[in-house]
């Protein structure tokens, strides 16, 4: 077992790879605010209603429950004040916060406008701390002083078999072994999951058993695309054939399986529909919101380029892209820095109003 960690312009990636994909953890320090992130911010307003107050931040707002303070009267509007990150900005809400800084953190905050003080741990430093004892391969020497112990430094992180495992993550169906597959269905409110057994109730033998034994076999890997796919608050699974009844044998199997999730979702029983209910916590956004956007189209760019910029180092990279991706790169000038420095030159940008939100594609020509 060992942690794999990618880094491209833009993004850290980070797998546990034993053979297979066992977690994955992505981060973009050019993105919106992340678990631990440090600001000072400025309360908007208070809602007694609903027992806290609206802070703006450096570039958005976030809520600050009551509970969230140190103070015996909770801060007023204009109250400047250093809060951290405890849950991602997602499904539409803007991030939780929290005032409880230890003292070194409250040392740091000062005074005026907005602004974020200090980056939260990164996918890399995520994946470390959950698995301390997992070997490291690295493909960027410049994180090298990141790496508390022994790491590997190499060319490519991710393989292209890593690479394909994650590119899967993105799609909204899956194979869970023997036929059987599941759809993921977000919604605002929660995430419903499909399961379809295809032929695997085909067997002669008796159709409930055949039901409930392919069911619970795929227990274990629905719930490890679950925590792949970060999908995160109310999750409801609809299995396939049973009764409502009959579904309630299939309890402990969901219980044994979410035990290995290292968020500890709990497993909430089976509603009168006989629909699985899990409460997963919200920390991080659901993979399948960070790969949604512009933003995310923009940087799967950049990671296309740098490989070519490694592999052919004679070219220069030429982007053609929508004006929302090229708006987006704009905004993250970390992630364009980064591949500047590796190219040798800034990155032609090349707008094309012809191209979708979220389309590009790869020019290149010699180096002049």
């Amino acid at each position: 077992m060992e942690i794999r960690a990618s880094i491209s312009p833009g993004e850290v990636r980070a797998a546990l790879w034993d053979g297979r994909l066992l977690d994955f953890a992505l981060s973009r320090p050019g993105g919106p605010g992340d678990v631990g992130d440090l600001h000072r911010g400025r309360v908007i307003a208070r809602v007694p209603a609903m027992a806290g107050a609206f802070v703006a931040l450096d570039g958005g707002e976030g809520f600050l429950p009551d509970n969230e303070t140190n103070a015996r009267v909770a801060p007023g509007a204009g109250t400047v004040l250093g809060v951290r990150i405890t849950r991602a900005a997602q499904a539409g809400k803007g991030p939780r916060l929290s005032a409880r800084l230890t003292p070194s953190q409250a040392g740091v905050v000062g005074d005026g406008a907005p602004a974020l003080i200090a980056r939260g741990p990164d996918a890399l430093a995520r994946m470390m701390a959950l698995y301390p004892k997992a070997a490291v391969r690295l493909d960027d020497a410049g994180r090298a002083g990141d790496v508390a112990g022994a790491f590997t430094l190499v060319a490519r992180a991710f393989d292209d078999e890593i690479e394909q495992a994650i590119d899967a993550l993105s799609a909204p169906e899956a194979a869970l072994g023997g036929g059987a597959r599941m759809s993921v269905h977000p919604t605002p409110a929660l995430v419903a999951i499909d399961v379809d057994l295809g032929g695997q109730t085909a067997e002669r033998r008796d159709k409930k058993s055949a039901q409930h034994d392919s069911n619970r076999r795929l227990i274990p890997e629905l719930c490890r695309q679950i925590l792949l796919r970060n999908l995160s608050g109310a999750i409801v699974v609809d299995l396939a054939g049973m009764t409502a009844r009959t579904r309630l044998a299939l309890a402990p199997d969901f219980t044994a399986a979410l035990a290995r999730d290292r968020l500890a979702p709990k497993f909430l029983g089976f509603s009168a529909l006989g629909l699985a209910e899990i409460l997963r916590p919200r920390l991080h956004p659901a993979l399948f919101e960070l790969n949604a956007g512009p933003h995310a189209a923009g940087l799967s760019a950049l990671r296309a380029l740098a490989r070519d910029i490694a592999a052919t180092p004679h070219l220069a990279p030429v982007l053609r892209c929508s004006p929302g991706v090229a708006t987006a790169l704009r905004r993250d000038v970390g992630a364009l820095a980064d591949l500047a420095n590796r190219a040798g030159r800034p990155l032609m940008l090349r707008e094309d109003r012809g191209l979708r939100d979220d389309c590009w594609t790869v020019e290149s020509i010699p180096r002049g």
